[in-house]
């Protein structure tokens, strides 16, 4: 049973039992604007994540715009790369297969010298035709796809650490009573290849 308001300070107030605190704070009209339980233990957590930096992405299209002007092979072409932050993919247009190999041979190189992972262009989609010339739509993974979160979290489970993981939007939080349990679980997600890059962040111990 919560009995009455232990102690009072200045806009908290503090119910006590002999296993539980509840604190609630108080707005400027008293309204309260948070609870919680002051015994709570929070675990140590890691974040998964896989995300792209666009504006590095961007430079590295700059790149190749630049090269599309410059070399020998291409200068003159009706070629072009154009990046779309909103549908999150890169479009490549030219006017035959060898100039398209290239184009995007160039991409690929100059998105590594960015330091954009290549494992975050989905490649999957085949070239198209379109009048005299041809496209190709490159996918850029943002996030991680439920499927392979899936496959992160059964190799996770299957290694035996007591870690904890889960999915959360487009990313995986693995949370664990040791900070080396979730130190031996990026190492383990680091060495697996889940075909594309993953991060990690927000480290809580």
């Amino acid at each position: 049973m919560i009995c009455s308001p232990e102690k009072t300070t200045l806009g908290v107030r503090v119910w006590s039992t002999a296993n539980l605190s509840v604190i609630i704070a108080y707005g400027k009209d008293r309204d309260p604007i948070f609870a919680g339980n002051s015994n709570a233990i929070t675990m140590p957590s890691v974040d998964i994540l896989s995300k792209v930096d666009l504006q590095m992405l961007d430079n590295a299209v700059n790149v190749v715009k630049r090269e599309l002007d410059s070399r020998y092979d291409l200068r003159g072409s009706n070629s072009s790369v154009e990046a779309d932050h909103k549908a999150l993919t890169i479009k490549i247009s030219t006017e035959d297969h060898m100039k398209l190999d290239a184009i995007l041979d160039l991409l690929l190189e100059r998105s590594g010298k960015q330091k954009v992972d290549v494992r975050s262009y989905d490649l999957s989609a085949e070239p198209v035709p379109s009048g005299k010339t041809l496209y190709r739509i490159i996918k850029i993974k943002q996030g991680i796809e439920r499927e392979t979160a899936k496959k992160i979290i059964k190799a996770i489970k299957d290694s035996g650490l007591k870690v904890q993981p889960q999915i959360m939007d487009d990313m995986i939080r693995v949370t664990g009573k040791k900070i080396d349990d979730l130190q031996a679980t990026m190492a383990l997600c680091k060495e697996k290849d889940f075909e594309l890059p993953l991060q990690f962040d927000n480290m809580k111990s």
